[in-house]
C-alpha cells in the first residue's frame, strides 16, 4: 500500500480545504494516510470556539459562497471511510496550552515531529 502524509501548518481557507480533500481522496483509494496538524492549522480543529479559516485570496473568497464539504467533514471522512489517521503536534499544543479533548474526536493522540517523519519515511509527504 502506499504511504501518504500531510502536513497542514497554515490556516488558510485554500490550503486547509484542499489539505482536506487529498486526505479524504487518498484514504477511500486504499492510501495509508497521515495527517499531521500544527501551527496556524491547528486551532481550526478546536472543538470550540475555533477560529473560521483565513481566506488567502480570491479563490478562498469564492470558496466560501460555494456548497462545499467543510474541511472537518472531510478529515472526520478520512479516518471513518478510509485508512487515514490525524495527529495535533505535541509542540503546537505545549505552546498553545491546548489539551487532547479541546481537539475534534477524529484528531488521535498528539504526536511530536520526529515520531512524524519516522512515519512518513519511505512515503510521499506533502506540506499546506
Amino acid at each position: 500500500m502506499s504511504k501518504i502524509s500531510i502536513t497542514v501548518l497554515s490556516g488558510s481557507r485554500e490550503k486547509v480545504q484542499f489539505a482536506a480533500m487529498a486526505a479524504s481522496v487518498a484514504a477511500v483509494s486504499g492510501f495509508d494516510v497521515t495527517v499531521f496538524l500544527s501551527m496556524n492549522a491547528l486551532p481550526l480543529f478546536l472543538r470550540e470556539n475555533a477560529p473560521a479559516p483565513t481566506n488567502e485570496g480570491a479563490f478562498g473568497e469564492l470558496m466560501e459562497g460555494k456548497n462545499m464539504p467543510p474541511y472537518l467533514d472531510l478529515f472526520e471522512s478520512a479516518v471513518d471511510l478510509g485508512d487515514a489517521r490525524i495527529y495535533a503536534c505535541s509542540m503546537a499544543m505545549d505552546v498553545m496550552e491546548i489539551g487532547k479533548d479541546a481537539l475534534q474526536p477524529f484528531v488521535t493522540e498528539p504526536m511530536g515531529l520526529t515520531k512524524f517523519l519516522s512515519e512518513a519515511e519511505g512515503g510521499q509527504c506533502w506540506s499546506f
